[in-house]
């Protein structure tokens, strides 16, 4: 099976493969590390590119709009997404939200904002987080639990032009089917850990039955920051049954995975800022053939009831946000 290039969704097209801009972080890479790695995906092919107010405090989402204006691409090729953040979810902070994130990028719109989280945190005047001697972030519960009313408030967004479509991120299917009964707009998409040790079948499944696309973040295991991993030994890129069949396409471990992702109908935004591991997650649409794809959609079990997630906050918020059987908070 050869994956599409696009994915056809409520009337947006989303582009198979795109570029995460997580975590800029100019001691290991250099200055301008986002932008340059933008401008070289841009070059390679690359028309998803994925940011947030949150990475670097703005500027990762500056980067990146310098390199879109520098690109040569048209704008209207290129699907950008940001996010709406933790510390904006009241109803009258969530265009304060994507003014600054339209100023950071210097776009009229985003194709895409998605609300990164569904819970939010307790703020200061100037929209910092509130944290504890530990530096962990204090919940604010009440909007936590209301993030539909949070959802309005980005509906909005759409009707004014600020955004094309909006979407989630770190959504459980519980939350989803409540957001559902009450949204004007749906979500078109919902971003999740995703990959090969962590398929989310039953996640994966509920949101595609709702014409919710899936796009997975850290689709090649997943890296978070320190406090928020929660997988101990190795990945899907040193996985040995991965390792045989990249050797059997001649292919790259990565490829294989980002491959068998666009084949179970998820779009894929990983992220590198090495020009070489770019252009080889670009070129991941290859014939996989069906036994293959079942022996990898099976490495952790039938039902994915193996799986790690390694994007784990379960002990830095003190409550299970992913809790697929209840609400949590």
């Amino acid at each position: 099976m050869i994956p599409p290039d696009f994915f056809e969704v409520n009337g947006a097209r989303i582009p198979a493969r795109g570029l995460g801009t997580f975590q800029p972080n100019p001691e290991q890479y250099g200055p301008k590390s986002v932008k340059q790695s933008v401008l070289t995906a841009l070059k390679i092919g690359y028309r998803h590119i994925d940011t947030s107010l949150r990475y670097g405090d703005g500027q990762g989402e500056k980067e990146v709009g310098e390199a879109v204006r520098e690109s040569g691409v048209p704008r209207e090729e290129i699907f950008i997404v940001s996010k709406l953040e933790n510390v904006y979810h009241a109803p009258e902070d969530v265009e304060v939200n994507i003014d600054i994130s339209l100023k950071n990028l210097g776009l009229d719109y985003v194709d895409l904002f998605i609300m990164h989280f569904p819970y939010a945190y307790k703020r200061t005047e100037n929209y910092g987080s509130v944290r504890d001697e530990n530096g962990r972030p204090l919940i604010d519960v009440e909007p936590s639990r209301s993030f539909d009313i949070t959802w309005r408030a980005m509906e909005r967004l759409v009707d004014i032009g600020k955004t094309k479509y909006i979407g989630l991120s770190n959504f459980s299917s519980p939350k989803i089917l409540r957001l559902l009964q009450s949204a004007r707009i749906k979500p078109i998409c919902n971003q999740i850990e995703c990959h090969p040790h962590f398929p989310q079948k039953g996640l994966v499944k509920l949101c595609q039955e709702n014409n919710i696309h899936v796009t997975a973040f850290g689709p090649l295991g997943c890296v978070p920051i320190p406090a928020l991993v929660g997988r101990q030994g190795p990945g899907p890129l040193e996985d040995k049954t991965i390792a045989e069949l990249a050797k059997k396409y001649s292919r790259t471990a990565a490829q294989i995975i980002l491959c068998y992702l666009l084949c179970r109908g998820i779009s894929v935004i990983p992220k590198s800022n090495n020009p070489k591991r770019l252009a080889e997650n670009f070129d991941s649409r290859f014939d996989l053939a069906q036994d293959d794809f079942d022996v990898l959609d099976n490495l952790v079990g039938e039902n994915g009831e193996r799986g790690v997630r390694n994007f784990n906050s379960l002990e830095y918020l003190g409550f299970d946000n992913y809790n697929e059987e209840v609400e949590e908070p």
